[in-house]
Formats: structure tokens, sequence, C-alpha cells
């Protein structure tokens, strides 16, 4: 069908909603979910490694099958798949919060991430195959401004709830529940769409081998890192890489005859390879502090949840404020220098987080460097969307932007599985906040280095011809490479 939905239309109004309330919730449950692993950890009794999975779980999954689930709605309805993905999403969340143990909440958090799987990328798609050419832009921009604002509230909400309910952690998965309602709701008045060119079958062994060689890898990193290289790890890991190139191999060949999950034509292109580099480097480092950051103000400086939870909340708003300045910018003048200048000094940020420890206040040491860090996060994030996106064919957009959500998400898998052995904290120093200080000091100082490496990498590989600029800018870390 011709997208003929108008963006004043009372019937557009409600496509808006059910998209960004369901986008959101998605975003929203991924940072409170951070805040309140401490208390996770304290409730079911559950070590560093548990909640390294109680991320992981979820971020695998997701990662795994997000090409797979806009495949899905592109072929079956995009409608039909996103609904799907809300009911889907909203009973893993209730299982969630039912969890009696650690090993059932992470069974739970893999099973919620298959769900946000199918409802994220069928929320952007929507807008794109339903609302005019003329009324997209402006639909897009309210799709993204306010799922960044549910982003930029769910640190401190997370805190609140964590800190003053009396169910503690559960209540972060029970919210879900209302949100999802309206979303249903709402989604009545969505048409069903789907690509009528898409006729080949779908890639399912590609997403199979790609899911079954990212779970194999990081499960063997993930153990080994915290227990040792023994043969289990060890041989997980091998395995893991074996399957991943198979899946490459694999999509290579696909890509001669058919359409595959991952067309490997697009990293033909020197400008597109490049800023997906950037992306590993840039999106291991925020996933790598997302995650230690709430731990450390918690177990490590003492602060309470809200607080912890405060304290990404600037990011997320010096990216709501200046990510559509910074796009602009690089449509007029290019996006090499901002993507060398902007992981830069997101490093420097980070770098500052050495000063986090016991008995330091978040108005002294966190927010200086956290400010730091957003500013740099605002300058990088929409030319590095904005470059994905030029560097690839009219037709690919869709699918390089989905490429490179999935690398991001990747990227923080990998960060989240290896930087708690990587920078020094154990199982043990978890339990000491001078031990777990220390330890976070070095993974700030590594992630730091590796912003700094991206910035190192896209200042020798990426062209600064002028780039178009993005009618939706990535709001937020989570929105790209949360968890």
């Amino acid at each position: 069908m011709e997208p003929t939905l108008s963006y004043r239309s009372a019937r557009g109004r409600w496509v808006l909603v059910a998209t960004i309330v369901a986008s959101g919730m998605a975003q929203l449950d991924a940072t409170v979910v951070n805040v309140a692993l401490p208390r996770i950890g304290k409730d079911l009794h559950v070590g560093l490694t548990g909640l390294q999975w109680t991320v992981n779980a979820y971020t695998l999954t997701l990662a795994g099958l997000l090409l797979l689930g806009g495949s899905l709605g592109d072929r079956l309805g995009r409608r039909r798949i996103f609904l799907i993905g809300i009911v889907w999403f909203t009973l893993a969340s209730v299982g969630c919060a039912a969890a009696p143990d650690g090993a059932a909440l992470i069974s739970m958090r893999a099973v919620q991430g298959v769900g946000s799987a199918l409802l994220t990328p069928g929320s952007l798609a929507i807008l794109q195959a339903v609302f005019r050419p003329a009324d997209r832009a402006p639909a897009v921009g309210a799709w993204s401004g306010l799922s960044g604002v549910a982003s930029a509230l769910g640190p401190v909400v997370g805190g609140l709830l964590v800190g003053a309910a009396s169910w503690g952690w559960r209540i972060v998965f029970v919210i879900n529940v209302p949100l999802a309602a309206l979303a249903l709701v709402a989604a009545r008045e969505i048409p069903e769409t789907r690509d009528e060119n898409a006729t080949d079958p779908l890639d399912v062994i590609g997403a199979a081998l790609a899911a079954l060689g990212l779970a194999s890898f990081v499960y063997g990193l993930t153990e080994g890192s915290s227990h040792g290289w023994q043969a289990g790890p060890s041989a997980a890991t091998a395995a893991g890489v074996a399957v991943l190139i198979g899946f490459v191999v694999f999509e290579i060949r696909r890509g001669r005859t058919r359409t595959p999950l991952m067309p490997p034509r697009l990293f033909r292109s020197r400008q597109f390879s490049a800023a997906n580099a950037v992306t590993v480097l840039v999106y291991g480092a925020i996933g790598a502090m997302f995650f230690l950051l709430p731990v450390e103000l918690q177990q490590g400086s003492g602060l309470p949840p809200v607080e912890a939870g405060a304290a990404i909340l600037p990011v997320t708003l010096m990216l709501l404020l200046l990510s559509t300045y910074t796009g602009r910018l690089a449509a007029r003048y290019g996006p090499r220098w901002l993507m060398t200048v902007g992981p830069v000094v997101a490093g420097c940020g980070l770098a500052m987080l050495v000063r986090v420890g016991p008995g330091t206040g978040y108005l002294t040491a966190v927010l200086p460097a956290v400010l730091v860090f957003g500013l740099g996060m605002a300058i990088t994030v929409a030319p590095l969307t904005a470059t994905v996106m030029a560097a690839a064919p009219p037709g690919d957009v869709g699918v390089a932007s989905a490429i490179n959500n999935d690398v991001a998400r990747t990227a923080g898998l990998l960060a989240v599985a290896v930087f708690p052995a990587l920078s020094g904290i154990s199982a043990a120093a978890y339990h000491s906040p001078t031990e777990l200080s220390h330890g976070f000091h070095h993974a700030a100082l590594i992630a730091a280095g590796l912003c700094v490496l991206g910035g190192l990498i896209a200042a020798s590989t990426i062209s600064n011809r002028a780039v178009t600029d993005v009618d939706e800018p990535q709001t937020s870390p989570q929105a790209v490479g949360g968890g």
C-alpha cells in the first residue's frame, strides 16, 4: 500500500503513541535494570558473573535476532510482528519480576531480548511505511526525541523505584505492563504493511549461525574471564569463532543469489566499514561503563540508587540537546573531524572517572566526568549515524542502519563479558569497595583508550565529504548500544 497517513491526523497520532511507547519501553527497561543490578545481586544472592549475564542474556538474544526481526516484519507484516514483540516482551517482563532466583531471571531476560528483537526494528519501519513522505521527518523526529526521553528518565525512575518501592528491583519489570497495554490499544490504528518485493525465503540459517556463534563466543569469554580458561570456556570461545566465521562465509555465498541478513556488499565501502569499526570501539566503551558505573556508585562509593541512576542522566540530556546540531555540522562540513574530536572528548570524560571511589560525592567527582563524556558522545553520535546511512546505497539504508545498530549492541555485549576481568574486578573484589573502585579505575582508563583509538581511526579512514543530514539521530547510547 502507498503511505498516506498524515502526521497531524488522529490516526497518525495513535500510530506515534504506539511506536514511541513500545520502543521507549524497551529503552527504559535497559537503563532501569542497570541501576537495579546491585539490589538484584543482594536479593537473589547473585555474584558479579550472574550480574553480567543478567545484562548480557537480554543483549545476546536482541543482538543475535535483531536483523531477523526486521526481516520477519518485512515479509509477514510489520504490524503483526510488532504486536507479537510487545506481547512477548511484556510476558517475559512479568517472568523477570517473578523470578525466584538468578538462573530464572537470566533465562527470562533472554526471552525478553527475543521480544525486543521483534518490536525494536518494527517501530521505526512502521513510521517509514505508513506516513506519507512529507510527514516522515516530523514523525521520526517525534519518535526519536520522545524515545530518548524514556532513556533519559530510565536511570532516575529506576533509582527511585529500586530505592523506595516495597517490591525493590522487581517493580522495574512490572512497569512494562501498563506501558504495553497503552501501546497495544494505540496499535489498533496501525495499518498493516509489508515489503512486496521481499520474495526471497527468510535467511533462517544465517540468523541461527549468528545467534549460536555469538552465544558460544560470549559464554566462553564470560566464563573464561571469570573462572579461568579451562577446557569448557576455551572450547566454547573457539567454537563461537568458528561458527561466526561460518556465518560470514554463508552470507557471502547467499548474497550471490538471494538477499542475506547482512549483505556483504555494504562492507566493500571503506566508509561503511570504518564507521562500524569506530562503532565497535566507542560503543564497547559505553557498554562497559553503563554496566560498571551504577555498580561502582552503589557498591564502591556508597551512593543511594536514585543518585546512581541520576549519574547517567546528563549524557542523555546532552544527546537530546546537541545531536541535531552536530548532525547538521556533519552535513555541512563533513563527519571526519567530529568523529575524531567526539570520541577523544568522550575518552577524556571516562578518564576523569578515576576520581570516583569510596567517599566521593556526585557533584564533585561524578558530574564533571559525565558532562565531558556526554559532550563527546553528542559530538560523535549523529555524525556517526549520518556516515553509516550515507555510505549505503539508497535501497540499503534501512539494513545499513540495522547492521550498525547490531554492531553497537554486540560491542557492548562483548565489553560486559570481558571488562570486569580485564580491569581486575573479580567476584571477591565486587564485595570490597576499595578493590572494586581500584578495578573500576582501570576499566575507566581502558574504556577511555578505546574511545581515543576510535577517534584516531576516524581521523585516518573517514572521508570528510559532507553527508546527508539525519532525520532521526540516535539520542541515547541505549538506543544503539545499550543493554
